[in-house]
């Protein structure tokens, strides 16, 4: 294939799946494509939206200069930040289940590159120890994201919905979380 852009490796991965999408990472973009979508199509796919992946390289490119000279946790850190979580967290996760109305399995925290949090369809939580630098509100809006996934399992208009009607300030930690995540995560040990 001939797709190249500048400072970054293409890799395209083909699977089981209907629709095509692109992420951007440092010095790499990922095209995931249906197995039967033709080389062509993928090409003038990603030629279509080859502004938005220099645009996101570029973004990224900055973001890892700003960071470049920052100290990484000591692993002393990290331990500290995971116990601190795991008498944050799951209490947090408790008082909101109970208020959105759904149940859980099973809560893990560790240190994670880049997620604040996920939740499996068994109903797994997997929460970020680095939570615990952040503002409280910036944790219970992660902490409620999570929960409501128990209700709808993707990114809908519904599952922003549910959010909002157990956090409504919802959107505006979620722009923190964005603008400022990074600070946090960039430090983790590489």
């Amino acid at each position: 294939m001939q797709m190249k852009f500048e400072n970054a490796e293409v890799s395209v991965i083909k699977s089981k799946r209907k629709t095509i999408s692109i992420q951007v990472k440092p010095n790499e973009v990922i095209i995931r494509a249906p197995i039967k979508m033709k080389e062509k199509e993928i090409e003038k796919f990603v030629e279509s939206k080859r502004n938005w992946i220099e645009k996101h390289l570029q973004s990224l490119s900055e973001k890892q200069k700003l960071f470049e000279n920052i100290e990484p946790y000591s692993d002393e850190e990290i331990r500290s930040f995971v116990k601190q979580a795991k008498e944050i967290v799951p209490k947090k996760v408790e008082f909101y289940a109970e208020k959105i109305g759904v149940t859980y399995n099973k809560i893990t925290i560790r240190c994670q590159r880049t997620r604040w949090g996920s939740c499996s369809s068994k109903g797994n939580l997997n929460f970020n120890c680095l939570l615990v630098l952040l503002p409280d509100e910036i944790i219970d809006s992660v902490v409620v994201h999570e929960l409501c996934h128990r209700k709808q399992m993707n990114h809908s208009a519904k599952f922003y919905t549910e959010i909002e009607k157990v956090f409504p300030d919802y959107n505006r930690c979620h722009q923190w979380l964005k603008q400022n995540g990074d600070k946090f995560m960039s430090r983790i040990p590489k």
